[in-house]
């Protein structure tokens, strides 16, 4: 099974409406999508109702993902440390609400290290996603010692990891996350490095080595969909049909070496 986020570019404010990306998406050949969560990003209200779009063009949604404007408020004893939680808190009754399974979510960078304050807010989003069955994917960034605290310290099994290829490189190559993490993935975010932005290009057009990731992934047992995040960004010239076209070729390829590394 393969999937796409569906904030891919093509317009700031999404000049082709989402009904219509759903569709492409789906024309294009991918299974499922993730849900960027939030007004934020030019995306504006009533992105709740992304959710009957995609099914409607028969999508399967992974999970949605968690705002990230505030990221590093987590552990501030203020009133933008608490609208943290509420943001949280609300993406898990959404989650509940909407039948998601599963939220990503951005811990602080590790220039924001996690206090006890912090923990505690987790502890208590957390708790509050168990009472649904809802999982918490945390996500690699510059993040890695906030990664490790966290991930260490909630080993309740609706907690997990989401693994992001090229944050992985760009922010933490020496660290084997996969290794370490990676009974507990939940959640993919493929793509590749360099390019305009040294993130979120397809598959091969930079340096990172898929049959050595994906060949990890197999090892990790994970079942769920690879799952690009590319943006736009250097591939201005193709028609957004074109694109998905392109991307799902890409997806095709490195989901067939995940399942080869797994008959072997």
């Amino acid at each position: 099974m393969v999937g796409i986020y569906d904030c891919f570019g093509y317009g700031p404010g999404y000049d082709v409406s989402f009904e219509e990306r759903y569709r492409l998406i789906k024309s294009a050949g991918f299974d499922c999508t993730m849900l960027w969560w939030s007004d934020k990003f030019g995306r504006g209200v009533g992105y709740q109702k992304s959710v009957r779009l995609a099914r409607n063009a028969g999508l399967l949604i992974e999970n949605i993902h968690a705002p990230v404007h505030e990221q590093n408020f987590l552990s501030l004893d203020n009133l933008d440390g608490e609208s943290v939680l509420r943001n949280y808190l609300q993406c898990v009754n959404d989650c509940s609400a909407f039948d998601i399974p599963t939220m990503v979510i951005h811990l602080p960078d590790d220039a924001y290290p996690i206090n006890h304050l912090g923990l505690e807010r987790l502890d208590m989003m957390i708790e509050n996603a168990e009472k649904y069955d809802i999982q918490i994917a945390f996500e690699n960034l510059s993040n890695i010692q906030n990664l490790h605290l966290v991930l260490d310290s909630f080993p309740a099994k609706n907690v997990g990891y989401c693994y992001d290829s090229c944050h992985h490189i760009n922010y933490a190559p020496k660290d084997d996350l996969l290794g370490l993490y990676g009974n507990r993935l939940m959640a993919l975010h493929l793509h590749d490095n360099n390019g305009k932005h040294n993130q979120h290009q397809l598959p091969f057009d930079g340096d990172i080595d898929w049959p050595a990731v994906m060949g990890k992934i197999s090892l990790t047992g994970y079942k769920g969909a690879s799952t690009l995040e590319p943006m736009n960004w250097d591939y201005d010239k193709l028609s957004m049909q074109q694109f998905l076209e392109l991307a799902y070729q890409r997806a095709r390829a490195i989901d067939d070496m995940r399942i080869s590394c797994n008959m072997f």
